[in-house]
This record gives structure tokens, C-alpha cells and sequence, in this order.
């Protein structure tokens, strides 16, 4: 399959901001990637926009796990996910995040996440390489570019 992306970047809704300077980052050096945040089509699809981010997410996480707008946005991500490249977790994250890079792993895609993690796991070697701040991973995405 032809890599559609080069980067999945992955984290938790309530984790927006630093997604979103992380998307910042790629822009600038001109690397595509996927993130959750920038599909329009299902993060608008629950929830009203008086509501905060919070309360949005409560909305979203009380929906039925088969409904349409879950399965849709599950279909997205995971397909996003196989047409990428690599793969980032935006620290601090959730189950769905490390989830996916479980997934990313398995595919064989290369991980890296960035950000401070709560306590050491084992399983976080997975990581390529985890980038303290914005800094690092600038840093490295020049020489990627």
C-alpha cells in the first residue's frame, strides 16, 4: 500500500492544544500527516458548539459504541492509520491513543511520541524515540523533511 501519509499523530481530545501545536509544527515543515482533530466531517458530528470541549467529549463517550458516528470515525482513523508512514503520540494520551500505537507497531510503522509520560512502562519501547518538547521534535522533522 502507498503510504498516503507521512505521519498519524495521535492523542486525546481533551489533550487539543498540544495536538494542535504539534499539527503547527508539521505544517511548517510541509509533512503530511493524519490527525483526528482535522476530520471535520465526524468530530463535528456530536454535540453542540455552545457546549465546551468537555462536554462535547462527555456526549461523544455516552453515544453507542456501534453507532454510526463512532463506527465512522473508527473506519477513518484506522484507514488514516494504515496509510501512513509513521506514527506520533501527542503525550499526555489515552486508551484509544495507545491503542493505536499498539496498532502502528503491529503494522510495522515506525513510532515516536512526544511529551512526558506518567511512569515507565516496558511497553513504551515501542517508541523510536519519545521527544521531550516541540524543540526536539522540530529538530527532528527538519531532517526528516
Amino acid at each position: 500500500m502507498n503510504n498516503k501519509y507521512d505521519f498519524f499523530i495521535a492523542g486525546k481530545t481533551r489533550n487539543k492544544e498540544n495536538i494542535l501545536k504539534i499539527c503547527d509544527l508539521f505544517d511548517k515543515y510541509n509533512i503530511s500527516y493524519y490527525c483526528f482533530l482535522k476530520n471535520d466531517d465526524t468530530m463535528n458530528n456530536y454535540g453542540t458548539n455552545e457546549q465546551t470541549e468537555d462536554e462535547r467529549m462527555d456526549v461523544f463517550e455516552s453515544l453507542d459504541l456501534k453507532s454510526e458516528i463512532v463506527l465512522n470515525i473508527f473506519n477513518e482513523d484506522l484507514a488514516s492509520e494504515k496509510a501512513s508512514k509513521n506514527f506520533l503520540l501527542v503525550l499526555p494520551a489515552g486508551k484509544s491513543g495507545h491503542i493505536e500505537a499498539g496498532i502502528a507497531y503491529g503494522l510495522g510503522k515506525k513510532c515516536y511520541a512526544i511529551g512526558e509520560y506518567d511512569a515507565t512502562d516496558s511497553l513504551y519501547n515501542i517508541f523510536e524515540k519519545i521527544f521531550k518538547d516541540e524543540t526536539e521534535l522540530a529538530t527532528f522533522l527538519k531532517k526528516y523533511r
